[in-house]
């Protein structure tokens, strides 16, 4: 059984989350509801996400399960939780098997010290300014980026395949390739830049 932790805060950004969840629990789903996936937020109380999305999370800090994976998502509320030490202090604390994170959420877990010393991805836009923070690698050309049990990746989508190369290591890749085509997950995107005009 492999339990799945999701942190959540006002300002998360949605695919950031969902992606992986989705991921997740369709992961159980084809493991005959082996697995658990839960949100986690400081407080009992609903998420506005960053686009607006509101979520109502399963746990707070105080009463989640034991994770055997935390994933960390990103968003402009980001910006504003790493200077709450609740949070901050809580990913410190925190322990499991493999720590994730999508998008920005790798400054958080910079600011708790998991990524410090370590390789990274995270969204394109956010590259410098998380390099001068200083003790940190960021890898600016991988989709995802493994360091020993940290697996961070780039922006939004990005999760969506950290996820899937994460149930694959945990499973096997011909489960993952199962959840993928499950999930319809066979990226496919109009108007490609090497496109002619007018395509």
């Amino acid at each position: 059984m492999t339990t799945y932790g999701l942190l959540t805060f006002d300002g998360v950004e949605e695919l950031d989350l969902v992606g992986p969840w989705e991921v997740f629990t369709a992961s159980s789903m084809l493991r005959d509801g082996a697995d658990t996936a839960v949100t986690i937020a400081e407080l009992p109380r609903p998420v506005r996400c960053n686009k607006g999305l509101r979520l109502l999370p399963d746990h707070t800090f105080a009463d989640h399960p034991p994770l055997d994976v935390l994933l960390v998502p990103g968003g402009n509320g980001t910006r504003r939780e790493v200077s709450n030490p609740v949070l901050t202090d809580w990913l410190k604390r925190t322990q499991a098997r493999w720590i994730t994170s999508v998008c920005t959420g790798v400054l958080l877990l910079h600011k708790a010290g998991h990524a410090r010393g370590r390789r990274v991805a995270t969204h394109h836009a956010f590259e410098d300014t998380l390099e001068s923070r200083g003790e940190i690698t960021v890898v600016r050309d991988a989709r995802y980026v493994v360091d020993g049990n940290l697996v961070t990746s780039q922006g939004v989508s990005a999760g969506i395949d950290m996820a899937l190369w994460l149930i694959g290591r945990l499973h096997g890749r011909g489960h993952s390739r199962a959840v993928r085509r499950y999930i319809q997950y066979e990226p496919a995107p109009p108007y490609l830049a090497d496109e002619p005009a007018g395509g």
